[in-house]
């Protein structure tokens, strides 16, 4: 079983934060953050019938629903790491980026908006 993400502490999100919005953020940031965000998604969202997929970062399996244990799972949500950054923020909206074409879901229980932003939970 793969391991768990575990949310990163508040002070390496606070300055991951702060890179992010001076435009100064690295890899190791945006790394820090996705994976955090990703964690925080698993804590309030669990189960295993969506795989979040934010390459080349991470991947979680979140919401109730029907159990996935190989292959492709019935629910799968694809993003790049500044999209979910934006939406796990509250910099954008699930629907905004969705109209745009920024978000690659399929599947029923694929829409994360409900469980987003993730900042202030």
């Amino acid at each position: 079983m793969p391991r768990r993400l575990m949310p990163a502490e508040p002070g390496e999100v606070r300055a991951a934060l702060a890179a992010r919005a001076t435009g100064t953020a690295g890899k190791a940031e945006l790394k820090l953050l996705t994976k955090h965000f990703l964690a925080l998604l698993q804590e309030i969202a669990p189960g295993n019938s969506v795989e979040v997929r934010v390459p080349p970062y991470a991947a979680v399996q979140v919401i109730e629903g029907v159990r996935h244990t190989r292959g492709t799972p019935p629910a799968v949500v694809e993003i790049t790491p500044d999209v979910w950054l934006a939406l796990a923020t509250g910099e954008s909206t699930w629907d905004a980026e969705t109209a745009a074409g920024r978000v690659h879901a399929s599947g029923e229980r694929s829409d994360l908006g409900v469980w987003l932003p993730l900042v202030g939970r």
